[in-house]
């Protein structure tokens, strides 16, 4: 390989998959920028020159202590003792074991767990589908998964993510702080603001963009629901809906306004902490410029009654005419040649009997194979393709490590953890360790040595983005195909020996017998075969075509083929949420945690605590080994409204106990006037990897993981989704008297 060399690569460190260029001197990764020749290079480059991560990519490829070779246990389950072996005799090892395992259970037995849309899961997918598992788990009920599967139901095809144009005239954001989040919606949010575009923001807290917002709507955490359908019912009352668009093209509209008329704004208002003018300000504002676009991330998700706050949201822009128009919500249909992550899962040749079998699904029908095959039906028969089930339909996480630990409703013995870190970002924390102790055998590959890999059986070293190619297609809900290619080589003689999740897969499927399903040697080869029907290989797509390709598919699609749901139409009345044995419409339901419904706990747990709020340079359990990300961002912050703060004696800057029904941890206090009093917000996804890895302390797990603090019982989990509330929970704060500042 050439001393200086640069390439085209996807960047995976968050979900704008930004297409980059990586420049290389004598193996060294000098720097990255945005890549030149792409379509939307212009908004790339403006992402990347801010992204602080981008400055810092040499510094976090070449840290020394990325995970090299694969490692195997000598001691007891935590302790921390190792030794290095061959990929093929942890490979040979892992096959023998999962093999006794599946002659003695069956092949439930084996669960995996995944994290957000950060490497190929389509092979993760095949394997599991031939092995005969169901019990994959991971973050699609609390991320894109509920919002990308229900809107296909009711529009016909995931509309998550409206595209911004400088003809938008008006952007509401719901529970999204696109600057730390979001940079790809952030930059199109500026200048539609340039343009004259009106800016709604709800969200708890006074974040940058709140700061920027026309009306900012500061609701009580987990009432979303009810604010939507208040507007709702201002919008259908006023007469300020599309009525030529209801009448042709939404099924379910009487309905809806009969629901819509359950939220006056008076009762809205005193549940929301919003005052009614403000809540019918936002909402004739909304309809009366258009074209409009709402804007949802994980702010809804991570609701006990996320799903119905989804399904409201999704009714406003369908309400006022803004599907599949320029400067609104667009549907952008799948690339018709490419070989799909959809086709690449074999989503077929799991028997029936074994995907029923999938922990959790007879409870919570809707992100389950069951629920996606019916929302893919029409999907499939409109478009001609349809988008990934590895991102969409799951086995019950919380459910699965309580079969786990309990051995119901049957044993759950074996797990491979690959892209996820579940001590860290899975909820009750104590719950997934007793499970995670409990397993006869527990893989996991990984960027790094983490609290999960330290429970260990096996870990192995995974090749990261810079070191595999990629393809990125939105989880096959989009358009286009950008692809890149391997900056470095994923092994490198003497010095390491990772290897890409692809290769992992089909060296245990090779010797779990299912070699024939395998043809290709590697995930280069495998990406040749999907991109064969456009005529190239990977080098040539990328050295002919800058890696990518798209369909211009234009509006108003439903004009000449509807909208892909059982009816034809925008269904505001949900027929497949109907048959599933829900309710069709949405309706508020109170969190399981609040003064109102739990007044007798809010006696000893007075605040309202909010995780998950976004921050950089961190990505949620990502990126605390490297010194200048963490100079940028040393500790877990709480913010605490100063009035609060004062009154339990916490100063700016100390160390505060935040404290659950559940557990407790520290976090550093920081001062937000933009917060309620009543309410706190932690930080996600901590842990501290310069903390000794044995137990007890497992790299600092248990000091400032929020999720230790939050709850995953399954009667508080959302009824269609089975999301787990990540908001809106009960907790206490107070100094840390040891510590201080």
């Amino acid at each position: 390989m050439e001393n200086t060399y640069h390439k085209k690569a996807i960047c995976m460190w968050c979900h704008s998959h930004c297409p980059i260029t990586a420049h290389v001197n004598k193996g060294t990764l000098v720097k990255v920028e945005a890549a030149k020749g792409h379509p939307l290079s212009g908004l790339y480059k403006r992402i990347v020159n801010s992204c602080p991560r981008a400055r810092r990519a040499g510094e976090w490829f070449h840290h020394p202590d990325r995970l090299s070779h694969p490692l195997k246990r000598v001691g007891k389950k935590g302790d921390g003792k190792w030794e290095r072996i061959s990929w093929d005799q942890a490979l040979d090892e892992i096959a023998e074991k999962i093999g006794e395992l599946r002659d003695r259970y069956g092949p439930e037995v084996l669960a995996t767990s995944s994290g957000t849309y950060r490497t190929h899961d389509e092979y993760r997918s095949r394997f599991m589908n031939l092995f005969g598992s169901p019990n994959h788990i991971g973050q699609a009920q609390i991320c894109y998964g509920q919002a990308n599967l229900l809107s296909a139901a009711l529009i016909g095809w995931p509309i998550g993510f409206s595209k911004i144009s400088p003809l938008t005239k008006c952007i509401v954001l719901l529970g999204i702080d696109p600057e730390p989040s979001a940079r790809i919606q952030l930059f199109p949010i500026i200048d539609a603001q340039k343009a004259g575009a009106q800016l709604i923001v709800v969200d708890p807290r006074r974040t940058k963009v709140a700061e920027r917002a026309n009306i900012w709507l500061q609701l009580r955490p987990g009432t979303d629901t009810c604010l939507y359908l208040g507007m709702i019912n201002v919008i259908i009352s006023e007469r300020l809906h599309d009525e030529a668009f209801v009448k042709k093209w939404c099924y379910g509209f009487e309905k809806l306004a009969e629901r819509a008329r359950e939220y006056p704004l008076e009762k809205v208002a005193e549940i929301t902490w919003v005052p009614a003018q403000k809540i019918r300000d936002a909402a004739r504002t909304f309809a009366t410029n258009k074209p409009a676009a709402v804007l949802s991330m994980m702010g809804l998700e991570h609701l006990s009654n996320g799903m119905e706050a989804l399904h409201a949201r999704f009714i406003l822009p369908a309400i006022t005419g803004n599907i599949d128009v320029r400067g609104g919500a667009v549907i952008r249909p799948p690339h018709p040649k490419f070989i799909s992550e959809y086709e690449v899962e074999l989503n077929d040749t799991q028997p029936v009997g074994q995907v029923e079998k999938a922990i959790g699904a007879d409870r919570f029908r809707f992100l389950t194979p069951a629920g996606y095959n019916l929302v893919q039906e029409k999907l499939l028969e409109v478009w001609g393709k349809t988008f990934a089930r590895c991102h969409s339909a799951f086995a019950h996480g919380p459910s699965v490590y309580r079969a786990m630990y309990t051995g119901q409703p049957y044993p759950v013995k074996a797990m491979i953890t690959l892209a996820s870190n579940p001590m860290v970002t899975q909820p009750n924390t104590k719950l997934v360790y007793e499970a995670l102790k409990s397993l006869e055998l527990y893989v996991v590959m990984d960027l790094w040595m983490t609290p999960s890999a330290g429970l260990a059986d096996y870990v192995l070293p995974a090749a990261s983005w810079l070191e595999r190619p990629c393809i990125n297609t939105g989880n096959g809900t989009a358009a286009y195909v950008d692809a890149g290619e391997a900056v470095f080589p994923s092994s490198l003689a003497d010095r390491y020996e990772r290897r890409t999740d692809f290769d992992f897969w089909r060296g245990l499927g090779i010797r779990l017998g299912q070699e024939h399903h395998w043809p290709w040697k590697n995930l280069e080869e495998a990406y040749d075969f999907r991109l064969a029907p456009l005529g190239y290989t990977l080098r040539e797509f990328i050295a002919q075509k800058a890696g990518y390709d798209s369909v211009r598919a234009g509006y108003e699609k439903h004009e000449k083929l509807g909208f892909a749901t059982p009816t034809g139409k925008v269904e505001l009345f949900s027929t497949i949420l109907e048959k599933l044995g829900y309710d069709p419409l949405p309706q508020f339901k109170e969190p399981p945690e609040s003064p109102l419904s739990s007044p007798e706990l809010s006696e000893h747990y007075p605040l309202i605590l909010i995780t998950g709020g976004r921050f950089l340079p961190m990505y949620h359990s990502e990126h605390r080994q490297v010194d200048g990300w963490r100079r940028q961002h040393p500790d877990p912050i709480v913010q605490i409204n100063p009035k609060t703060a004062s009154e339990l004696g916490i100063a700016d800057g100390h160390w505060a106990w935040i404290e659950t029904q559940r557990g407790r941890i520290r976090q550093r206090c920081r001062y937000l006037a933009g917060i309620d009093p009543r309410v706190v917000q932690a930080e996600h996804g901590w842990w501290f990897p310069e903390l000794p890895g044995e137990e007890p302390r497992l790299y600092g797990v248990w000091e400032s993981n929020v999720n230790v603090l939050t709850e995953d019982n399954p009667e508080h989990c959302n009824e269609i989704s089975g999301g787990w509330p990540l908001r809106a929970l009960l907790c206490k704060v107070y100094k840390d008297e040891e510590v201080g500042s």
